[in-house]
Order: structure tokens, then C-alpha cells, then sequence
């Protein structure tokens, strides 16, 4: 296990150089600039659309339904967890690489979700299918690369389904959160997943959006609430720790080692990867579950989709990031989700509270990571080998789930970033290809909107002409 270890780290060293690093980064200033800003200045219209109903329109799901199926598989253990492995890594300033690598984030996922409408379609079930493999066959001009890009992509994206995010990393975390704080057996947490995934992942998107919409809000906000008191308990810490990110995001460090080069590298990818690695931006993942949402606006279903990265990074791993800098955790010798817990254990004002919101939060985060990437493995599977092939993928990736709890936590992580930059691949080239549509249809789309405005005000105008001429004839 040493020797593939090893062997696995160069290779997610490789992956994870400075090419993927600067195609992620470059792809997202690409967009943030012809898009205009677009993920500052139509952020609070984004937030708007999220609960939009359009139910007469073509669709499997509400576009909030198909958000946090989105967001069921990005809110995990990548919030908790891989926050935590980023600053062991890349020390404080990997928290500054997130923010970046999630602002511009913003404008790829917004891409992401517009191409999954534009190219959807209806599978034999007569469910809609979409996402970066059909992006890439339909809308590439040649054909067979499209094609190529497109099996590859599925190819990985089954990989992260099954080795990576989907199955190994989720499991094993929630075996240490049960663990840690309920003191269950690994056995019997991979028993009980077992059972509740096939459960759910049995009834398809309709179940899988169900749980979501339920799971993914509830303990969002009852996180988010429980760092803002570890935030008030410690304000005068929140200004001195700003500092500290952003000055260890460009300084070299004696505590983390190396030259300058070395430590901003460091911090770079560990904040990146790490940043890509909860929210997905670029990997082609959130338009999965986005081509299923009933609507018929491709730019407002980007732009929902957009908020999904927002809500991730910005929000949730900000929080745990502060907290864990915060309460110094990163300092004191542990890793993974027992850094965290101590960050909450030392940092709420509620005795022992805040190791039962780190964990508890966990298992709910991660669970529904589990059951959001077994759909996106799903189509995956089916684009590549047909409806025959979903059943079989379901038993391997159930049988999976059962395993993970006794995967090396190391070992999952660098698997899963493997698999998961071997994905951004195929999907950041399919972008930059379709980049003219993307500008195209927002514009005419914001076009559409600003004339459509300009009307109802003239209406208005002409109605208040209307009443004073009255006015004035009486």
C-alpha cells in the first residue's frame, strides 16, 4: 500500500500541476470577463431564480430540486474535511487559493449549467439526460473529438462515481464521524449505508431530489449558524485572521516550510484542488443534475447553477476555514475531520456541542454526496454502455459504499483527486470550445430581459399619462 501510495501521489502531483491549475483559473477569468462580472452582478437575480416554479415546463425536477441535487453532491466532506487537509498542506493562505478559485468558479459552473440545457435530451425513459458528454459530441464542430472528449469524460466521471468522491472519501469520513461521536462500529456504518443508498439511489432523481431539498438546507443553515457563534464568541479574532490568509496566501512560512515559490505552489494547489474538490466548478459534475430541471431559460438555469459554488465555498468552507485558523486547530498535530472537531470544540461556547455539529453534520453532508454522485455515475454509465448497464453500476458502487470505511483516508483523498482532475480535462476543453455560445445566449437572453423592462416602463408611464389626463378633465 506504501509503494501505491506513493505512486499515486506523483501522479496527482502531475495532474494537479500548474497546467490544470492555470486551465482552471484561466477558464474562469475568461468567462468572469466576457460575462461581464456576471457572478457579482447578477448574483442577487441567481438567488431569485432558485425558487422559480416552472412546473408546465420541459423537465424531471424544480430548478431548486436540481440545486441541491447539485448541491448534495458538492456540500460534503470537502466542506469539513478537505478544508482542513488544505491548510495542513498549503497553511492558512490555501483558504485565500479557495476564494479565488471559487469567485471564477462562479462564472464556469454558470457555463456549465447553461451548456446542460442547451444540448439536453430525453433517454429511453423518457427522463432528461445532459451535461458534459453531450455537450461535447453535439456541440463540438469535429465530431470525433467531440465524441472522444465525451466517452472520456464519462470514463472519469464513472470513476469519480466509484473511487472517488462518490464512494470512498463520503464513506469514510462518515465511518469517523459515527465513530467519534456515536461510537459505532466501521461495520455497522457501512451496513447502514449499504442499505439506506440502495434505498434511495433505487428510486432515481425524483427520490434523490426529494432528500436533498430536504437534507442539503436544513443542515446548511444549522452549520453556517453554528460558526457564526463560534464567529461572535471570537470577533476579535476575524480581522487578525483575514490577515493571516491573505499574508501566508503570497509569504513564505518557517511553519510551512520552503522557498517562496515552493510555499505559493503549495498553498495554490492544496486551495485549489481543495476548492474544486467541494465545489466542483470545472469538472463537469453540477450539469448533470442541472439538465434535469424543468425549465426552458438555459441562462437562468446557469445562473442557479451558479449559486451552488457561492453557497459552497464561499459560505460553508469560509466558515470552517475561519473557525479552524481561528481556534489554531491547524497547529496542534491532527488531520481530517478530528481537526475540525477540535476547531469546534474549542471554539463553541456551548461545552461539548460543537463535536456533535462537526460530525453529525458530517454524516448528513456526506450521505448526500453518496447519493448525488451515484446519479451523475449514473448517466455517465448510461451514455457510455446504455439503460443495461445502470443496474450492474448500482450493485458495484452499493458494494463500494460497504468498503469504504476501511479505505486510508491519504489514500482516498489522493484517489479521488486524481480521478477528479482527470475529469476537468475533457470538460475545460468542451467550455472553451462552446465559449460563443455561452456569450451569445447571455446576451441575448440579458438583451431580451433589459428591452422587456423598458417596456413594462413605458406601459407604466403611458398608465400614469392616462390618469392625470383624466385628472385634469374632471
Amino acid at each position: 500500500m506504501a509503494t501505491l501510495s506513493n505512486v499515486l501521489t506523483q501522479i496527482n502531483e502531475w495532474i494537479w500541476g500548474l497546467p490544470l491549475i492555470f486551465l482552471l483559473l484561466g477558464t474562469g477569468l475568461y468567462f468572469t470577463c466576457r460575462l461581464g462580472l456576471l457572478q457579482f452582478f447578477r448574483l442577487p437575480l441567481a438567488f431569485r431564480l432558485m425558487f422559480k416554479k416552472d412546473d408546465q415546463k420541459e423537465g424531471d425536477v424544480s430548478s431548486f430540486q436540481a440545486l441541491c441535487t447539485a448541491l448534495s453532491s458538492t456540500i460534503g466532506t470537502g466542506n469539513i474535511v478537505g478544508v482542513a487537509t488544505a491548510i495542513i498542506a498549503g497553511g492558512p493562505g490555501a483558504l485565500f487559493w479557495m476564494w479565488i478559485s471559487a469567485f471564477l468558479g462562479m462564472a464556469t459552473k454558470y457555463s456549465e449549467g447553461l451548456l446542460a440545457i442547451v444540448y439536453r435530451q430525453r433517454d429511453e425513459k423518457g427522463q432528461m439526460s445532459g451535461g458534459p458528454m453531450y455537450y461535447l459530441e453535439k456541440g463540438l464542430k469535429h465530431k470525433t473529438l467531440g465524441k472522444i472528449l465525451a466517452r472520456c469524460f464519462a470514463v472519469f466521471g464513472v470513476g469519480v462515481a466509484l473511487l472517488g468522491i462518490g464512494t470512498f472519501t463520503q464513506v469514510r469520513s462518515i465511518s469517523d464521524a459515527a465513530s467519534l461521536t456515536l461510537h459505532i462500529p466501521p461495520f455497522v456504518t457501512g451496513i447502514f449505508l449499504v442499505i439506506t443508498v440502495g434505498f434511495i439511489t433505487i428510486g432515481g432523481i425524483k427520490r434523490i431530489a426529494s432528500v436533498s431539498e430536504v437534507i442539503v438546507p436544513f443542515m446548511s443553515v444549522a452549520y453556517i449558524v453554528s460558526v457564526i457563534l463560534i464567529m461572535i464568541t471570537h470577533y476579535q479574532d476575524i480581522l487578525p485572521t483575514l490577515g493571516l490568509v491573505v499574508q501566508y496566501a503570497f509569504t513564505p512560512s518557517a511553519a510551512f516550510g520552503g522557498s517562496v515559490g515552493i510555499t505559493m505552489q503549495m498553498a495554490m494547489r492544496s486551495g485549489i484542488s481543495r476548492g474544486i474538490f467541494s465545489n466542483e466548478s470545472g469538472l463537469g459534475s453540477a450539469p448533470i443534475a442541472a439538465a434535469a430541471a424543468k425549465t426552458d431559460s438555459c441562462v437562468e438555469q446557469g445562473l442557479v447553477s451558479m449559486t451552488g459554488t457561492f453557497i459552497d465555498t464561499i459560505c460553508v468552507c469560509t466558515m470552517t476555514g475561519f473557525s479552524i485558523i481561528i481556534t489554531q486547530s491547524y497547529l496542534l498535530g491532527v488531520e481530517g475531520s478530528a481537526m475540525t472537531t477540535l476547531a469546534f470544540q474549542n471554539g463553541f461556547p456551548i461545552g461539548e456541542i460543537g463535536i456533535y455539529v462537526v460530525n453529525i453534520g458530517l454524516l448528513f453532508f456526506a450521505f448526500t454526496t453518496i447519493i448525488g454522485w451515484n446519479y451523475y455515475g449514473e448517466k455517465c454509465i448510461q451514455y457510455l454502455l446504455g439503460e443495461k448497464a445502470i443496474l450492474p453500476y448500482k450493485i458495484l458502487f452499493i458494494v463500494l459504499v460497504g468498503i469504504g470505511p476501511f479505505m486510508s483516508l491519504d489514500f482516498v483523498f489522493t484517489l479521488a483527486d486524481i480521478v477528479n482532475g482527470c475529469m476537468a480535462f475533457p470538460n475545460l476543453i468542451g467550455l472553451i470550445a462552446l465559449r460563443k455560445v455561452i456569450v451569445n445566449e447571455t446576451r441575448a437572453y440579458f438583451k431580451t430581459a433589459l428591452s422587456k423592462e423598458k417596456t413594462e416602463d413605458d406601459i407604466k408611464v403611458n398608465h400614469s399619462l392616462v390618469n392625470n389626463s383624466q385628472v385634469s378633465i374632471e
